[in-house]
């Protein structure tokens, strides 16, 4: 079983940047998708950025420019770079890992992350 842990969150202003991290408990070299997702009250869960295991990276429109993902295998992390921030950037931000290979999937418990003046 394997634990995502997320990290980085907080309170910043609109224009500034965070960036968060989420450590596994376990490789991350088996997964092949890494992603970050968020979800904000009374709303679904959004897709935010994937990391493929291939290099390959993909943002929703609204933060391509802006958000960078990234994935250290060696330290079994994945990192959500957020830049520009916006005030409906606002939402608790979660990691997501998956696996084609046992068809496993993995949630962390999220992380806050509020643009407000």
């Amino acid at each position: 079983q394997v634990q995502l842990l997320e990290s980085g969150g907080g309170l910043v202003q609109p224009g500034g940047s965070l960036r968060l991290s989420c450590a596994a408990s376990g490789s991350i070299s088996t997964f092949n998708t890494m992603a970050w997702y968020r979800r904000v009250p009374g709303k679904e869960r959004e897709m935010v950025a994937i990391a493929y295991s291939d290099g390959t990276t993909i943002y929703t429109d609204s933060v391509a420019g802006r958000f960078t993902i990234s994935r250290d295998n060696a330290k079994n992390t994945v990192y959500l770079q957020m830049s520009s921030l916006k005030p409906e950037d606002t939402a608790v931000y979660y990691c997501y890992a998956f696996s084609t290979f046992t068809g496993r999937a993995y949630w962390g418990q999220g992380t806050q992350v509020t643009a407000s003046s």
